[in-house]
C-alpha cells in the first residue's frame, strides 16, 4: 500500500500518508473478519466523510442510470 501511493503521488507522498493509514484502517482484512479500527475499538468507523462519499456514490449511480436511459432512447 505504501508502495502505492509513493509510486501514485510522487513527490508529495508524505502528504497523503494520513489518508493511507485512514484507507487501510477502515478497509475489511480477512484475517481478522473486521477492519483493524472496528478490532481496536469495538466499533465500526463513523465520519461524515464516510457518509458523504456514500451519498455521493449513491447520486452518481442515480446520475448513471438516468444517462443509459436517455442513452438506450
Amino acid at each position: 500500500m505504501l508502495r502505492c501511493c509513493v509510486l501514485e503521488f510522487e513527490g508529495n507522498w508524505e502528504k497523503y500518508l494520513p489518508l493511507v493509514e485512514f484507507s487501510y484502517n477502515n478497509s475489511f482484512q480477512s484475517s481478522i473478519k473486521m477492519a483493524p479500527y472496528e478490532a481496536l475499538y469495538g466499533r465500526k468507523c463513523r465520519t461524515l466523510l464516510v457518509d458523504l462519499i456514500k451519498e455521493i456514490e449513491e447520486k452518481v449511480k442515480i446520475i448513471r442510470n438516468c444517462l443509459k436511459v436517455a442513452s438506450d432512447r
